[in-house]
């Protein structure tokens, strides 16, 4: 289970990174984060990226 769970984050922050962030910056453009579910959202879709590139990079380098 443990190793579905980082492969799933790593595809995450693979494939979605990019619509993660055009979507976060556009957003952040367009209002005001004035609901706290709208940052903790934003927040929460980024640090999935970043930990599912550190997983990654991890991984990368213990196979090299």
């Amino acid at each position: 289970m443990i190793n579905f769970l980082r492969y799933l984050i790593v595809w995450i922050s693979q494939n979605l990174s990019v619509p993660f962030w055009t979507v976060g910056h556009i957003h952040l453009m367009t209002s005001v984060y004035e609901d706290i579910h709208e940052i903790l959202a934003s927040c929460g879709m980024n640090i999935i990226v970043a930990i599912g590139f550190f997983i990654d990079y991890k991984q990368q380098h213990k196979n090299k």
